[in-house]
């Protein structure tokens, strides 16, 4: 969409497409493209066929490809303000997530389907602070409600911290996603029978470390720790 300033003289004169993006496209082309144009080519012939769905927030910090180091064609990826599936609700209304769940579990036929939660998230920030509608249709306030039952998992903040209960609720909140994923009744069958897997995890914007949901305990464990300690954590003399 071009958009077009008003000016004194009531010309309209479109907006440059931002210079980043062009000179991003350059690295791109003198990069990425030139080494895997053919497997460029291969994917737009027959089709991406990943293995792996990734639900993730839409915060700009937070990129699964990046994050996974993935290839094109490797990761099937649906992101929107704190990474939120809402529950199973066949109705005619638009579903975004829901249809793109239908999408990866009913077309590519996904294996794994990780919903990636992260620190400092803007969304889940807004819902515990009871932040003022950005917008007459508050539409990241009616979003958010969908968080509640996250909210409810871990109980009133009382004596801890505010860092400490937003990162809790950001946990409770892929857990409260993945409950959400089992209300899906193709997608429930599927993982009844192991042919889809999901998984919850978690990414510190600022340190780097990931954490993965530990289906038996709840808890968030560090994927691989030993290699990011020896790369990050400096030694105690």
């Amino acid at each position: 969409m071009i958009v077009w300033p008003s000016n004194s003289s009531q010309q309209r004169v479109p907006m440059p497409f931002p210079q980043q993006l062009t000179d991003g496209y350059r690295a791109f082309l003198i990069g990425r493209l030139r080494h895997e144009q053919d497997r460029y080519r291969s994917l737009a012939e027959s089709g991406q066929s990943p293995q792996i769905m990734v639900i993730g927030c839409c915060d700009s910090r937070v990129s699964p490809e990046v994050i996974f180091d993935a290839r094109p064609g490797e990761l099937f990826v649906v992101r929107n303000v704190a990474n939120i599936v809402p529950p199973y609700a066949p109705d005619e209304r638009a579903h975004g997530v829901s249809a793109a769940l239908d999408f990866g579990v009913g077309a590519l036929k996904v294996s794994h389907i990780v919903v990636l939660g992260h620190a400092q998230c803007g969304g889940v920030k807004a819902f515990a602070e009871h932040a003022e509608p950005l917008s007459p249709g508050d539409f990241i306030g009616n979003w958010m409600k969908l968080m509640a039952p996250a909210a409810e998992r871990v109980g009133p903040r009382d004596a801890l911290s505010a860092a400490d209960y937003l990162r809790r609720l950001e946990q409770a909140n892929i857990v409260n996603s993945l409950d959400n994923l089992m209300t899906f009744p193709r997608l429930r069958s599927l993982i009844e029978r192991g042919q889809v897997m999901i998984h919850g995890a978690y990414f510190g914007v600022a340190t780097g470390e990931l954490s993965v949901r530990d289906p038996a305990t709840g808890e968030f464990t560090q994927v691989a720790g030993d290699d990011y300690a020896r790369m990050f954590v400096r030694p105690r003399f």
